[in-house]
């Protein structure tokens, strides 16, 4: 039973061999693609994440107003930090290497 199953498959490929080929080709490409793509995926992946890990997990970003559930109403009506402030969170919590002070404040400048 099973031999005659075998014959007939084989003798059907040999009867059709350029659309067998081209199956064959397909189902090749197909793979290939799909390996290349989680190999590409899984390259991003670690990219992505040696990124985030060079920028180090001893990194602290303080913000006015920020609560525990991320902006909101009281980030917009804080007062924002000034040098005094950087100053102070400087001198008074130890074990800092170092504090550094920046803006993200959006403003729209005209040339003429």
């Amino acid at each position: 039973m099973w031999w005659q199953t075998i014959l007939l498959a084989l003798r059907e490929i040999r009867r059709n061999l350029m659309r067998s080929s081209l199956t064959i080709l397909g189902i090749v490409i197909g793979v290939a693609a799909v390996i290349i793509m989680v190999t590409l995926g899984s390259g991003a992946t670690a990219k992505v994440t040696a990124d985030i890990s060079s920028m180090g997990s001893n990194l602290l970003y303080l913000r006015p107003g920020q609560g525990f559930h991320g902006p909101g109403g009281a980030r917009a009506s804080s007062k924002p930090f000034g040098q005094a402030d950087v100053t102070a969170i400087e001198r008074e919590i130890n074990g800092l290497s170092g504090v550094a002070a920046c803006s993200d404040s959006g403003h729209t400048g005209h040339l003429r």
